[in-house]
């Protein structure tokens, strides 16, 4: 069993969140039992923190984004409200022109349900899979953008209903396609530990996109929807002694 722990600065905050807490709460304990089923979860956090915002960002943690986990722990805001507009932030000091695209992408973060949020909590209780070689402690470089994309494509293949992820792909991929030309000239297997200090939120979530995009395109593409061929094939690298950029190895060196 995963605790559960409050930390609010008030009662009156717990009482605003009780129910959104509940809920994804409930939808935890279903998803768990599909790790341990079908990808290995073994070892569980011993504890959720559930908190605001704020707190995750700046007292649990300087990481700018109110849900992570280490060994023992996830924290996690469970506000609805608070993460349209984390989502929304992504644009402050953007310097943009209006676009259809960019009215569809904010009308897509407007319409978050609990059931977007708990996406995000399910990939915070997938990294705990034993289907990651690397360690909490570990440096985790040259492979983060493998784990990072598939704890996100698997929270979300296997809780979204069909119409919603794939308006969660394309609000994606319209995301991509604003931000990689400005924060994307990078390769994936750059994404590591220091991709956190960046300054822009954007800059830092564009990380996660391009890597859900490769993985998305990974299974339901080269592999034909074969999650479990996928995990075999990066296991193969890891033993080989990861001899190659991941990037290379699997051919997405395009995302």
């Amino acid at each position: 069993m995963i605790k559960q722990i409050y930390a609010f600065e008030s009662i009156q905050d717990f009482e605003n969140y009780k129910d959104e807490i509940q809920l994804l709460n409930n939808n935890l304990n279903m998803y768990k039992e599909l790790l341990i089923n079908q990808f290995e979860l073994i070892e569980l956090p011993k504890t959720v923190v559930w908190t605001s915002s704020k707190n995750a960002t700046t007292v649990f943690s300087q990481v700018p984004v109110p849900a992570y986990t280490n060994r023992e722990t996830i924290y996690m805001s469970p506000s609805v409200s608070e993460w349209k507009a984390f989502y929304l932030s992504l644009f402050d000091g953007e310097e943009l022109e209006k676009s259809d695209e960019i009215e569809y992408i904010k009308q897509y973060f407007q319409s978050l349900t609990i059931d977007d949020v708990f996406c995000i909590l399910a990939h915070e209780l997938t990294h705990h899979i034993e289907l990651f070689p690397d360690e909490f402690e570990d440096e985790r470089n040259n492979s983060i953008w493998f784990e990072e994309g598939m704890c996100e494509y698997l929270s979300q293949r296997m809780t979204l209903s069909e119409q919603r992820y794939n308006e969660l792909r394309k609000n994606e991929n319209l995301l991509i396609k604003l931000f990689k030309p400005k924060y994307g000239g990078f390769s994936l297997d750059d994404f590591g530990a220091g991709s956190y200090h960046q300054t822009s939120l954007a800059s830092i979530m564009l990380n996660y996109w391009r890597s859900t995009a490769a993985i998305h395109f990974l299974v339901e593409c080269r592999y034909e929807g074969d999650v479990k061929k996928v995990f075999s094939k990066y296991e193969e690298w890891h033993e080989k002694g990861r001899q190659q950029p991941l990037t290379e190895y699997f051919g997405v060196e395009k995302f």
